[in-house]
């Protein structure tokens, strides 16, 4: 059994009824919408989103769910799955996990049109039940995420990012959505504002990991559908890039950034700026990092009883830092 099977399992029923009641809250009376839905729900990826809502819930509420929690998983999807379409409008993209984007089979104003359509959907699936508390939850992690790309674009043209700033921007860009389904798997069974928060504290943690894995995948050869120095290409300015940064000569330093800003389409000047990190030891440093965040996090469920969902989520924390893609 692979790993994702195995931190599913003592939700999988949970995750197939999740699926039926996801797919009807899309659904629309226009024809073209249907089959663009139907399309969105046939490419889904590992569904990390809704299995940390169910885990988070059952561990807090002794395997037990309602509907509440399908309802905030539904609506965490939808809106989610609204920001990513938009996204592929956004960066031009055309692919989205080896499917074509959207944009790429309907064009950017469907596309656009989708996402807000999705958008207004997870919002009236939260307001026609009246769970404004998780309805909150998930539009304040938006307004961050929002936040956290116009903060990467603004600072990116400067590639002065300090380690404080780096955290801040993938916080809110990555770190804030994992962080809203877990308080949202909490809120859906329990009032307890120290519980919920416990758990959105949780959420972040795992993914400020998640981001520094994904920002490692850049340096390194193994295949994971991504191609090495892709975010160099990009300009992004990464955990691994920062340290060397911060930890070299004014002389480094000017070639590092000039090779980033201006050479960044050739392959040979990549290399060497991925060389680079590696012998500034920005690798191992984001590692160290990496493995506090994924320490803080288990911290966290030390004091939950044992079940098969803490043990799951135990599983999903380690995931995060071992996957390799």
């Amino acid at each position: 059994m692979n790993i994702t099977s195995q931190i599913k399992k003592p939700i999988q029923k949970d995750m197939e009824l999740f699926e039926r009641k996801f797919y009807e809250s899309m659904t629309s009376k226009i024809a073209l919408l249907n089959r663009i839905t139907y399309y969105i729900v046939n490419r889904k990826g590992k569904q990390m989103r809704p299995m940390f809502v169910f885990l988070v819930a059952k561990m807090l509420n002794n395997g037990r769910l309602n509907e509440r929690t399908f309802r905030g998983a539904s609506v965490i999807e939808l809106i989610h799955t609204a920001t990513l379409v938009h996204d592929d409008v956004v960066d031009d993209s055309n692919r989205r996990r080896g499917f074509f984007s959207i944009n790429a089979l309907w064009k950017n104003k469907i596309a656009v049109l989708v996402g807000d359509f999705l958008l207004s959907k997870g919002l009236l699936l939260s307001i026609d039940n009246g769970d404004f508390d998780l309805l909150r939850i998930i539009s304040v992690a938006v307004r961050e995420m929002s936040e956290g790309e116009l903060l990467q674009i603004e600072k990116a043209r400067r590639l002065d990012i300090t380690e404080d700033i780096y955290y801040e921007i993938i916080r809110q860009k990555t770190a804030t959505l994992i962080a809203a389904c877990c308080a949202l798997g909490a809120k859906s069974v329990s009032e307890d504002e120290i519980l919920v928060e416990k758990m959105r504290n949780f959420g972040e943690l795992i993914g400020m990991a998640f981001q520094i894995k994904d920002d490692l995948f850049d340096y390194t050869d193994e295949a994971i559908g991504k191609p090495t120095g892709i975010d160099i290409k990009e300009q992004k300015m990464t955990l691994p890039l920062i340290y060397a940064l911060n930890n070299c000569s004014d002389k480094e330093k000017s070639w590092c950034i000039n090779s980033i800003k201006n050479h960044n389409k050739d392959k040979k000047r990549v290399k060497e700026v991925i060389q680079f990190v590696k012998d500034k030891n920005g690798l191992h440093y984001a590692e160290e990092k990496m493995v506090y965040f994924q320490h803080q996090a288990l911290n966290l469920l030390q004091d939950f009883p044992v079940s098969d969902y803490k043990e799951s989520l135990t599983l999903m924390v380690n995931y995060v830092i071992e996957r390799k893609k």
